[in-house]
């Protein structure tokens, strides 16, 4: 991953917010390198990040993916498939086209990182502009925090002493 940012998609209203969403769906956009990862790795994590079995209660907090182009739309139909005979199972994902995406509020963005205030402190020092929300060690940690393995070196994210041990011991948990 290069970058992530959570929001808003699939929906009429503009400027949607989380108190304002319309008719919008709460959504990831990921910016990665397919060099170093395929659209098909990120329908994994996908699958393996959520159950798509379960009928969505709310338009909001649905099963979807948003695909860019048709060769997106070709792999996610098929990957759905798959799953859904691994599963045996009805899966109630949407696939959609990807329209507009509306960035969501700042407190949203990072939730796992900002959950954590010693290895956030270490962060936005790294950053003081701001910045770290759109950086790739932002999204990493946010990742290792939130329960996702992460198969990298530590010390690519720039942390040092205690929040370098506090994301140690939470990988290995």
């Amino acid at each position: 991953m290069i970058r992530t940012r959570v929001g808003y998609t699939g929906g009429e209203r503009n400027e949607p917010t989380y108190r304002r969403l319309g008719d919008h769906s709460e959504a990831i956009r990921i910016t990665y390198d397919p060099e170093r990862i395929t659209y098909a790795d990120l329908l994994e994590v996908f699958w393996d990040s959520h159950s798509p079995t379960w009928e969505p209660f709310s338009r909001q907090y649905r099963s979807a993916i948003f695909v860019a182009n048709d060769e997106e739309r070709t792999l996610a139909q098929a990957s759905l498939l798959a799953h859904s005979a691994k599963l045996g199972q009805k899966l109630y994902t949407a696939i959609e086209p990807a329209g507009t995406f509306w960035t969501a509020e700042d407190y949203h963005q990072k939730y796992s990182l900002r959950s954590d205030p010693v290895v956030m402190a270490s962060i936005a020092e790294r950053y003081p502009d701001g910045s770290w929300v759109d950086s790739t060690a932002a999204a990493r940690l946010n990742g290792i925090l939130g329960g996702h393995a992460y198969r990298g070196e530590l010390g690519d994210l720039g942390l040092a002493g205690e929040s370098e041990a506090r994301v140690r011991r939470f990988m290995d948990d």
